[in-house]
């Protein structure tokens, strides 16, 4: 990294090899969001073939990481890993065997503790205001002394509210390593986001925390209004009863098998409380944007516009 600044490794097809190709050769840490095995390793050689020297980083979103998954890692040799709402310690260790720098990211203290103890290299502090999933409700600069008394020296990333050099120099001096930006490089050129959707992020003035996306993955998360949480949430954003029942019980969906998003965004509508984590992807029609996750961070409150992924990192690190 020349700069102090990561790309989040958004799954779904939003961070794939075009994103993480331009944030590595922008000087950033680019970081491909989860996919499917197969998909992943050809990700990774592309990384490598298109941003030569430059590290290659992947997401391990473990409600939906397989074995498999972990052996492309493993047998690709990637530089980094990132370990996201799950994990233990026999996963932290094969990957440090093989040479891979393993980064937890935590919202809590307790995650935090464990995280050291399963022997991570770093940790990713996530704030409550971050887009996407959620791992805990303290805002990043609150919960960012915590993670650093608990990480005993290891470098810690702040994540949440990253939107431009101000925040990130703030996050420095306040002892972070580095920050990650999520919302930021989705509203890039190289993002798999859908054009409807960034145009419905930077026109929000609003975020919701809920867990109306939840189905096979019943987790809080961050997103910008639209016609799903119009019909299913309530005012401050919380999912009302009928989405609540469905989505509590449905964690076991995502241990099924692979369900390609497309399906399951053909499969939604604002009509019906069934709504999985899938966001809108450039592949999709433009309509899956009323009846998909809009995932998006309150930093996007302060974004104006769509930019290059160089741009991102440039405006991210004053440079």
């Amino acid at each position: 990294m020349d700069v102090p600044v990561a790309q989040a490794g958004m799954g779904g097809g939003i961070a794939g090899p075009d994103l993480a190709v331009a944030v590595a050769n922008a000087g950033g840490l680019g970081t491909l969001g989860w996919m499917p095995a197969d998909w992943l390793r050809r990700s990774i050689d592309r990384v490598r073939a298109d941003a030569p020297g430059r590290a290659v980083a992947v997401n391990l979103l473990m409600p939906f990481v397989r074995r498999a998954d972990v052996r492309v890692c493993v047998q690709s040799r990637i530089d980094v890993a990132v370990i996201a709402f799950g994990g233990d310690s026999g996963l932290v260790r094969e990957l440090r065997d093989a040479g891979v720098f393993v980064f937890v990211m935590v919202g809590t203290a307790d995650q935090a503790r464990r995280a050291v103890q399963w022997g991570a290299d770093g940790l990713i502090a996530q704030g409550g205001e971050a887009g996407g999933h959620l791992t805990g409700t303290t805002p990043a600069s609150e919960f960012l002394p915590t993670a650093l008394n608990l990480a005993t020296g290891r470098p810690v990333l702040l994540a949440g509210g990253i939107a431009d050099a101000a925040d990130t120099k703030k996050a420095l001096s306040e002892g972070a390593s580095a920050v990650v930006a999520g919302t930021r490089f989705l509203l890039t050129h190289e993002s798999g986001a859908h054009p409807e959707y960034q145009r419905r992020v930077l026109a929000a003035e609003t975020t919701y925390r809920t867990t109306l996306f939840g189905f096979g993955w019943p987790a809080p998360h961050r997103v910008v209004p639209n016609a799903a949480t119009a019909r299913w949430c309530h005012a401050d954003g919380t999912a009302k009863l009928s989405p609540r029942l469905v989505n509590a019980p449905s964690a076991v969906v995502a241990r099924l098998g692979n369900v390609s998003p497309y399906l399951l965004s053909r499969a939604q509508s604002p009509r019906l409380p069934l709504f999985s984590p899938v966001a809108p992807v450039k592949q999709m029609p433009a309509s899956s944007v009323d009846r998909t996750a809009l995932y998006a961070g309150e930093s996007v409150l302060r974004m104006t516009k769509v930019t290059s992924a160089r741009e991102a990192v440039a405006e991210l690190a004053a440079i």
